[in-house]
């Protein structure tokens, strides 16, 4: 009875509440603060390293900033005159219709070449699949500016090997050809030197992509009779539909901000034949020594990339319904 008793009175006593398992009230000031502590050299160096340049560009944007006011300081406000003189220009105009095509051709071929070649290595054998994809990951780990200097060299007219092979198969014209000296080949050969360098991250990305689709899908869509084309329309695109949308906006960022290609190999010309916004406020800014116009039209820059972005986004969500 007395042991009774006792696990009855043991039963009954209240047990003292336990803490959750993440309750950080007791402990330590510093640890709680941990998290923030290790977070916080990256998130310094990213305002150091990003979000200061943009407001201090945003800031000259607004000023009169010349090479006397880089030198002396005591730059002035002068309302929106910056964005009042890029935009009664006529060159503006033209350049920003120019970045416009460039983006639009360099991007879709981009994503049409990448396709294919990721649909290419999904359908290799393991060995072969190995050998493109270390193709791949070479040329993209090749550095920009090395691989502009190549084409460069391949497009010389002297002593490029494009007019040496075509001269060798027959086309004598292009003995001594000058690429470089016409606004169009200039135009397509920085085209073709961008999708180069482009294409390999997609087309790996996408790739990957491609694995998680189950092979179910694919076995059952073959049993019923449907080719390459209509299984990539009916399965593959609308399953990874989103990671198409994500290589799709990288892509739309980094051809439109495209500065080194086509400053090194033609500093906008001839002409205006490759004139795009960064290569034009580059100009601006350090030929004229207009720092304020270089950075209004460094701000539209962003402005319509974003605006560009934003409306993909939106007929995006939209056609996912959400929105």
């Amino acid at each position: 009875m007395a042991v009774v008793q006792a696990e009855r009175t043991t039963a009954d006593a209240p047990t003292a509440p336990t803490k959750p398992v993440g309750d950080r009230r007791g402990r330590p000031l510093w640890v709680r603060l941990l998290p923030y502590l290790l977070v916080a050299p990256t998130l310094l160096g990213t305002a150091y390293l990003l979000v200061y340049p943009m407001v201090r560009n945003l800031l000259i944007s607004f000023q009169k900033f010349g090479i006397g006011q880089l030198i002396r300081g005591g730059a002035e406000f002068v309302g929106i005159d910056n964005y009042r003189e890029i935009f009664t220009d006529d060159k503006f105009w033209s350049v920003v219709g120019r970045t416009f095509v460039f983006t639009a051709i360099n991007v879709g071929l981009i994503m049409v070449l990448s396709t294919l070649v990721a649909l290419l290595i999904n359908a290799l054998d393991r060995w072969m699949r190995l050998t493109v994809m270390g193709g791949l990951v070479l040329a993209w780990a090749i550095p920009v500016l090395a691989a502009t200097t190549v084409f460069q060299w391949l497009f010389q007219s002297q002593l490029g090997v494009v007019n040496w092979a075509l001269v060798q198969l027959g086309f004598e014209q292009f003995d001594g050809h000058a690429w470089f000296a016409d606004g169009r080949s200039t135009f397509a050969i920085i085209v073709v030197l961008i999708v180069w360098q482009s294409v390999p991250f997609a087309a790996l990305t996408l790739y990957a992509a491609m694995t998680t689709v189950p092979r179910e899908l694919y076995e059952s869509a073959q049993i019923d009779g449907a080719g390459p084309v209509k299984i990539f329309r009916l399965i593959t695109f609308p399953i990874l539909r989103p990671m198409f949308g994500l290589i799709l906006c990288l892509e739309v960022i980094w051809v439109f901000k495209s500065f080194v290609q086509i400053w090194v190999i033609s500093q906008g010309g001839p002409g205006d034949a490759t004139l795009t916004l960064p290569v034009y406020a580059y100009q601006i800014a350090q030929s004229l020594n207009r720092y304020d116009l270089g950075a209004a039209i460094s701000v539209v820059t962003v402005v319509l990339l974003t605006l560009v972005l934003l409306a993909y986004f939106r007929q995006m969500f939209k056609e996912e319904g959400e929105l």
